[in-house]
């Protein structure tokens, strides 16, 4: 999904923001203060539920260079700490020691509250909710093979009903989020404009709806599904299935003469001759 300008520019600015929060045991200490307060305000306005287990005080996760489920983490933190998060980058901007802290705590604040970063927070959160069952079932040692076929088909099968009918409750959750925190929502039948310098050189005339439904949210899950068919191809996942008939799990509870006699005439045609 990274080859989406929008998505890796997303990463980049995550990144930052992440960074910049979680630098010092000061910051760490800052984002928890912060998170207190906002918890103990919505418990007194009635807008979060009391009980054990509940509204426990955690920080910002870094996101790792390969761990799927390690960017999830780093979504999900985010949403769950937004207000927190941005409180610290907000103190940085006022009281930051250097220039350069102030100036990055203002980049990143300016950059996760603009409606975009939003949009493709949720976004992407959503895809890898869909995802992680089958990237933490990858990474595993022992995996059954049927399992993971399982996996792979069913999370083929989400993503691709999270295109057709994803849109709305998308849109609707994101503009919740930004409606609560005063960030500006787009008119989305209004013309959109690309970034600076860009503007003049921009021939087609479409909407906000256009840019983020087709740009963002379609591109991005189409590149999605292009890596999970270019990784799963049909016929690989067909000589998966035929060769777990071999599997020894269970006493080869799996065994299917069929199976095996499929696999030998598809697969291995030269190596088996009457």
């Amino acid at each position: 999904s990274r080859e989406i300008i929008p998505i890796h520019q997303f990463f980049s600015k995550l990144t930052l923001a992440v960074n910049i929060v979680g630098s010092s045991c000061k910051r760490h200490d800052q984002l928890r203060a912060a998170q207190v307060t906002e918890i103990e305000k919505l418990i007194a306005i009635d807008e979060l539920e009391i009980g054990r287990g509940l509204n426990q005080v955690g920080t910002i996760k870094r996101a790792g260079d390969t761990r799927w489920s390690s960017h999830l983490n780093s979504l999900r933190s985010l949403i769950n700490m937004f207000d927190a998060t941005c409180s610290v980058l907000k103190t940085i901007i006022t009281e930051g020691t250097t220039y350069s802290q102030r100036g990055d705590a203002d980049a990143a604040y300016d950059a996760i509250t603009s409606f975009e970063f939003i949009f493709i927070l949720h976004l992407m959160k959503d895809i890898m909710e869909i995802t992680d069952d089958l990237c933490q079932a990858l990474q595993r040692k022992s995996q059954d093979i049927l399992n993971a076929l399982h996996l792979v088909s069913t999370t083929k099968t989400l993503i691709q009903k999270m295109r057709e009918n994803g849109w709305d409750p998308l849109l609707g959750k994101v503009e919740l989020f930004c409606g609560k925190r005063g960030i500006d929502i787009p008119d989305m039948s209004v013309r959109y404009i690309a970034g600076r310098g860009r503007s003049r050189q921009q021939r087609d005339h479409f909407t906000m709806e256009h840019h983020f439904r087709i740009d963002v949210f379609t591109a991005t899950i189409d590149s999605q599904l292009q890596e999970l068919n270019s990784k799963f191809r049909d016929d690989m996942m067909e000589l998966l299935f035929l060769s777990s008939t071999l599997d020894l799990w269970d006493s080869y509870k799996s065994f299917d003469i069929d199976n095996i006699c499929k696999l030998a005439n598809k697969f291995y045609p030269k190596n088996f001759i009457e």
